[in-house]
């Protein structure tokens, strides 16, 4: 069997026809698709539809019908991926140093791409839809939802971990009176957040977590945990935990993998992410295990499908306002964002948000919705 008739029967599997008319029928327009497809697998893919090689009138919906067959179990062993997984088990691709770089080959592309992209905030994380119908509400209802969770009371210090853009602690300091420190090591990030927080009793620091000292209240993250690599979450969670004061709590906010993992998807690696791997609830669960008590995990994955088909619809409507971006990076841009909608909707991925305290905390944790 060739790698075309290879690729038309995996298609077949998940209900795609090839120049279809269907919204998830992809239409070829290379025929060196196959072969690409076949030999470097997900990067073969995602690579081709960067350079035109392919298109789908919805590639949400054609990814979604591929994850849902587990498109990866049908095609071959790539040999040309190797080196990728043997790089990402044998060393630790999230150093301080290497960290440093992987969060600006993502976050320092522009703040013009992201204030277009996200809402007034910039939150760059999953919204929460329970009650909101917009964009600006759902991501309000996760800033709430989060002080809500970790009983945040005025005069109370609160870290937070990645602060992006500082929504959160910008919101947490207005509503809670909390006193915030956030950290990131993207200067653009660090930047715009000192910017928009004038007055506020917050802070902004441009550091690695492992370079934190002090106690804190209360510690919360959000995406942050899916840049801390495998190799070191327990460091991670150790160091969580002995930021927390007596009698503390610690909220993290992060994408999660149905299965435990060393190594992430070769096209996110390459052009998103580098570095980062998503964590199963089970690599979380053994790294905290007898650092901190787990009250509370909570999971709304479906969310995050409704808020990256809301981005996606946000900055496709004003990429001509950001004209030094090309048209292969829009496209992988948009590959990006669709792929991650249909890793959310397929259920192939989850968001979760836990709740921890520490280990010397008494009676019943009330989880909040």
């Amino acid at each position: 069997m060739n790698s075309k008739q290879l690729c038309f029967r995996i298609l077949g599997l998940a209900g795609v026809e090839v120049n279809g008319p269907n919204p998830w029928d992809i239409q070829v327009h290379n025929d060196r698709l196959w072969d690409r497809i076949v030999s470097q697998r997900e990067l073969g893919l995602g690579e081709a539809y960067m350079d035109g090689w392919w298109d789908a009138p919805s590639v949400d919906q054609f990814l979604t019908r591929l994850l849902a067959v587990n498109v990866l179990d049908h095609a071959p062993f790539s040999f040309s991926l190797v080196g990728h997984a043997m790089k990402s088990t044998i060393l630790n691709r999230q150093t301080k140093i290497k960290a440093a770089a992987n969060a600006k080959h993502h976050y320092n592309i522009g703040n013009d791409l992201y204030t277009r992209m996200l809402d007034p905030e910039m939150a760059y994380s999953c919204g929460y839809w329970k009650d909101a119908t917009e964009l600006n509400a759902a991501q309000i209802a996760k800033f709430d939802l989060i002080c809500r969770k970790l009983g945040l009371q005025p005069g109370m210090k609160l870290l937070d971990i990645g602060c992006g853009w500082g929504g959160l602690l910008r919101y947490a300091a207005k509503n809670y009176g909390v006193i915030g420190t956030g950290i990131s090591p993207a200067d653009n990030q660090i930047e715009l957040a000192k910017e928009r927080s004038g007055s506020l009793s917050v802070q902004y620091l441009q550091q690695d977590y492992r370079d934190l000292t002090g106690k804190f209240d209360r510690v919360v993250s959000v995406g942050m945990m899916e840049h801390v690599g495998p190799k070191n979450y327990e460091t991670f969670f150790e160091k969580c935990t002995s930021l927390l004061s007596p009698g503390g709590q610690m909220l993290h906010h992060t994408i999660t993998s149905n299965q435990s993992k060393l190594v992430t998807d070769p096209f996110f690696d390459r052009y998103i992410f580098p570095g980062g791997v998503l964590p199963s609830l089970a690599q979380i669960s053994k790294a905290v295990e007898a650092k901190a008590i787990i009250e509370d995990v909570h999971n709304f994955g479906p969310d995050y499908d409704r808020t990256l088909m809301q981005w996606h619809a946000n900055i496709n409507s004003k990429w001509e306002e950001i004209p030094n971006y090309d048209e292969r990076f829009r496209r992988m841009w948009n590959y990006y964002l669709l792929a991650s909608a249909a890793g959310f909707r397929s259920r192939n991925i989850q968001l979760l948000q836990i709740v921890f305290r520490t280990m010397e905390s008494r009676g019943t944790y009330s989880a909040v919705r």
